[in-house]
């Protein structure tokens, strides 16, 4: 199979079939029949909570397989049209190594005003075919992993680092692996029953329900540096990988700050926050320059949101996936000016850089590649 999937890919069938791909061709056959994308068939839905499912998901023979904490690109067709978003991968890389690297999982809360998430919980049925991009992302445990490690999680941020808990305890791993995750109650919270069971096999798995003081014996409320200091959690000294809502991370990315424990610490945005109307009100009042898509020739006065979201004013339709900073799908090259991440506030100021155009907005004068 492999030859023939090389045979396939090369640069002779390439040029035979331009200005198309092969895969344009196989999928006409079966649609799972690619040469070099990625598909899957789903399996299993299975439902976790009242608003998320778990995708059990088998992919074809171009599918690489994945680390824990990273994501895929997940796309469905819905009356002709297919709607991609970005889902990290909630499988432990142990049990999916067991079954030939091809069986994994995707588990998502559908979000009042997510189509993908929305369909995905509430129609998708097994056998249906879904789009998936190899596993990307940075947010991933070391090769060697260390005596210890803390994995935070809170609401949906849950799924990257349950992957990581999962394959942690599959590898047998003999160091203290200590799993905070924040919901705001137990019905609210997924994998319930299994973190229950990794629990009573050793594993140190600590829920804090912000809305139900009594239902946690150990902690309440939201992140804190005390409750690191209840668990005998030092941060100077423990790998930490963080996950969840930007008002977590970003409380608990001020708090290894403080500590000197920045370099402990790995992060991921699961949601961009919601800007106050007031905010953006004043981003617009603030807002200079000019907004030039130096591809589409065209410039526009920049009104202080995202490129993104100008882009898409201007009648521009630039692709994206996730729309919160996570998958790089709307990344582009940025030819000049200066553009600040709308979470952390960085500047990134340099010519011919690559940018995330749903997360930063223009300061002054930009050109990007659109």
């Amino acid at each position: 199979m492999g030859i023939i999937r090389s045979t396939l890919t090369s640069r002779p069938v390439a040029a035979l079939t331009s200005p198309h791909h092969i895969d344009d061709y196989l999928e006409r056959v079966h649609p799972r029949a690619t040469a070099a994308a990625v598909r899957a068939r789903v399996l299993e839905v299975r439902r976790e909570t009242g608003d998320a499912s778990t995708v059990v998901l088998r992919a074809n023979g171009a599918w690489k397989g994945f680390e824990p904490g990273q994501h895929v690109q997940f796309g469905v067709e819905v009356d002709g049209t297919r709607r991609v978003r970005v889902f990290s991968v909630a499988s432990s890389a142990v049990a999916t190594s067991r079954r030939g690297r091809r069986i994994f999982s995707v588990s998502v809360k559908a979000h009042p005003d997510g189509y993908v998430s929305q369909f995905l919980h509430h129609e998708l049925k097994p056998g249906t075919t879904v789009y998936l991009s190899q596993a990307e992302g940075e947010f991933v445990l070391p090769a060697q992993v260390p005596d210890r490690v803390l994995l935070l999680s809170g609401g949906s941020g849950i799924t990257p680092v349950m992957s990581m808990v999962r394959t942690l305890h599959d590898r047998q791993h003999s160091g203290r692996i200590t799993f905070v995750h924040y919901a705001r109650t137990r019905a609210d919270e997924m994998f319930t029953a299994e973190l229950d069971e990794l629990e009573a096999s050793g594993v140190e798995t600590v829920r804090v329900y912000t809305r139900e003081s009594e239902s946690d014996a150990q902690l309440t409320g939201r992140f804190t540096i005390d409750h690191l200091k209840r668990l005998g959690i030092d941060p100077v000294d423990t790998l930490t990988y963080a996950c969840g809502p930007a008002g977590l991370i970003a409380t608990v990315r001020d708090t290894y700050a403080d500590l000197g424990a920045t370099d402990q610490l790995r992060m991921e945005y699961f949601k961009v926050p919601t800007v106050d109307p007031a905010l953006l009100e004043q981003n617009a009042a603030e807002a200079t320059g000019t907004l030039e898509f130096d591809v589409s020739g065209t410039r526009i006065a920049n009104t202080g949101g995202t490129i993104l979201e100008q882009a898409e004013v201007a009648g521009l339709t630039p692709a994206y996936g996730c729309r919160m900073g996570v998958c790089n799908t709307c990344a582009v090259k940025k030819l000049g000016g200066a553009v600040r991440h709308v979470v952390s506030g960085e500047i990134k100021a340099s010519t011919d850089e690559t940018v995330k155009i749903c997360v930063h907005v223009p300061v002054g004068d930009v050109s990007v590649a659109l």
